[in-house]
């Protein structure tokens, strides 16, 4: 059965961000209040520029907080479609500057090896995450759990122990990184960060009847409600 689900709807992706990034900034400072200190995994993509830049001003002791990647491409930061050249251009900057970083992307000579070097890195971080802001492709793919993989099931098998797996999919580009899906449903908040009303849309058909797409894996097996955060894009009507 579906976990239940909350749904959060702004006039703006700006407004989105803003809130998002106060809800994200609550959870970590809770967390280093009673642990000392926080984890936070974020998505790639164009969605989440307002969400990092909001979060870069953010008032918080980010020394304490660290920060690592859902996905990531198998391209060196260099590259412009690297989620952790994101992730440095956006979020550690200003106040999140303080923030620790582990990245998923490893040099190696497949995406196998730099998945197990990935796998070795993130073994030691203070799981369970306190926050995971996932993203949703217009597919219905989620971190990079795309329909087309041809090893869908290794990343969804939720008695799988790997923490980081590879992804060989035809719609994704190239070989991916992928936290597993047991790792990211144990976070203690999940949230999904989607804008524009095809990925509404989307997301509506996937957790109705029909093909059981990957989006609809993380609701099924999620622990407690999944909050969406929905905007819709500029010029847009809902």
């Amino acid at each position: 059965m579906t976990t239940p689900r909350h749904w959060h709807e702004f006039a703006t992706p700006r407004a989105l961000a803003e809130k998002l990034a106060g809800r994200i900034a609550e959870i970590l400072a809770e967390a280093i209040q009673a642990r000392g200190e926080a984890l936070l995994a974020v998505s790639g993509g164009t969605t989440p520029v307002h969400l990092f830049k909001a979060l870069s001003e953010t008032d918080l002791d980010w020394s304490r907080v660290t920060i690592t990647l859902v996905d990531e491409r198998f391209v060196p930061p260099s590259s412009d479609r690297s989620n952790e050249r994101l992730v440095r251009r956006d979020l550690l900057r200003g106040k999140a500057a303080a923030a620790n970083f582990v990245g998923l992307y490893h040099e190696a000579p497949t995406v196998e090896k730099a998945a197990e070097k990935a796998e070795a890195a993130l073994s030691s971080l203070p799981y369970p995450f306190d926050f995971v802001v996932l993203g949703m492709g217009p597919d219905g793919h989620t971190a990079s759990f795309f329909p087309d993989d041809p090893d869908l099931a290794r990343p969804l098998d939720l008695s799988g122990r790997r923490i980081v797996l590879p992804v060989h999919a035809q719609s994704a580009g190239e070989p991916r990184l992928t936290f597993s899906l047991p790792k990211l449903i144990e976070a203690r908040n999940l949230a999904l960060h989607i804008e524009g009303t095809d990925k509404k849309e989307m997301l509506e058909k996937a957790l109705g009847q029909g093909p059981r797409l990957p989006i609809r894996a993380v609701f099924d097996a999620a622990k407690k409600p999944v909050e969406i955060y929905w905007a819709p894009k500029p010029g847009e009507k809902d």
